[in-house]
């Protein structure tokens, strides 16, 4: 089938599916935040993240908030056309499967 060669193997896990889902549609989006909203610890966040860094997907921004370090993650270009091509993907085989 056509459509499984473009399946992309990053967007497997649901987890890194749950994080570019969030931060396609948002900005920019904390550690903490998207540590509450996905309810995963620190570890198990953190290596997702770092999954989805090294495919270039997404941008780490770190900075402090008076004297708190925050970090906030966002959706690069590539990652969000990767991310888009990867819903076509899921779309097509679920309506060749009607």
């Amino acid at each position: 089938m056509e459509w499984l060669e473009k399946f992309n193997k990053v967007f497997e896990s649901k987890i890194r599916l749950g994080l570019m889902s969030v931060l396609v549609v948002n900005d920019a989006v904390s550690f903490n935040e998207l540590k509450e909203l996905l309810q995963l610890t620190d570890g198990n966040l953190a290596s997702h993240l770092k999954a989805l860094e090294e495919t270039e997907y997404i941008l780490v921004q770190k900075q402090f908030l008076g004297r708190k370090p925050n970090t906030t993650y966002k959706a690069t270009e590539a990652g969000q056309k990767a991310f888009t091509d990867h819903l076509q993907v899921l779309e097509n085989m679920i309506r060749s499967n009607m």
